[in-house]
């Protein structure tokens, strides 16, 4: 058991583990990655990780290129239709996001390293959400309409912040919550 542990731990020339490059480089860039969802045990208990940061080797590696196209990839995919996607609904338990940005013409997704939240602004305001791990069920959350962000820019690899509103930055929080461990169902208004 001890021998396992110290291989899934091992970082490749990439900066990911063994076990997340061998799931990354799982299928062709474009392939779309299965779905962790709570209706499986294991899925379940991985969903409920922290998650941590993706060094410079990770970020300049092949495989964050791969493993952010197959992000991109399976949260627009039919079957999933999704706004936003995390690193831990996808088997990866990397500070990494795919967001819509509903906020910008043409309403991209962009994938977010090493994201976080740094500013709230206003109050909450309470709005129906679902979850592509959470299948079939939807739920009212409270959530900021006016929040600041905080990722590594994969080009320059440096800091940068951002100030998101409207809906967008309710797709990120909700994403946001994924790298804690966090599920919207866990944040349901009564």
């Amino acid at each position: 058991m001890l021998a396992f542990i110290m291989f899934t731990d091992c970082q490749t020339d990439g900066g990911f583990s063994r076990e997340e490059s061998e799931l990354i480089n799982a299928g062709a860039a474009d392939d779309v990655m299965r779905v962790l969802t709570v209706d499986d045990a294991q899925d379940s208990l991985f969903l409920r990780r922290d998650c941590v940061d993706l060094d410079v080797h990770a970020l300049k590696s092949p495989e964050y290129a791969r493993l952010a196209a197959r992000m991109l990839s399976t949260v627009t995919s039919p079957e999933q239709n999704g706004v936003g996607i995390a690193g831990p609904q996808v088997g990866i338990s990397r500070r990494v996001v795919a967001v819509q940005r509903f906020d910008k013409e043409g309403e991209p997704f962009e994938v977010y390293p090493n994201i976080r939240i740094i500013a709230f602004h206003g109050d909450p305001e309470p709005g129906p959400e679902g979850c592509l791990s959470v299948p079939g069920r939807r739920g009212e959350v409270l959530r900021w309409q006016d929040i600041e962000i905080s990722y590594t820019s994969p080009t320059s690899l440096s800091d940068t912040t951002e100030r998101i509103q409207g809906f967008t930055a309710v797709i990120f929080q909700h994403e946001t919550d994924h790298l804690s461990g966090i599920l919207y169902t866990d944040k349901l208004s009564e």
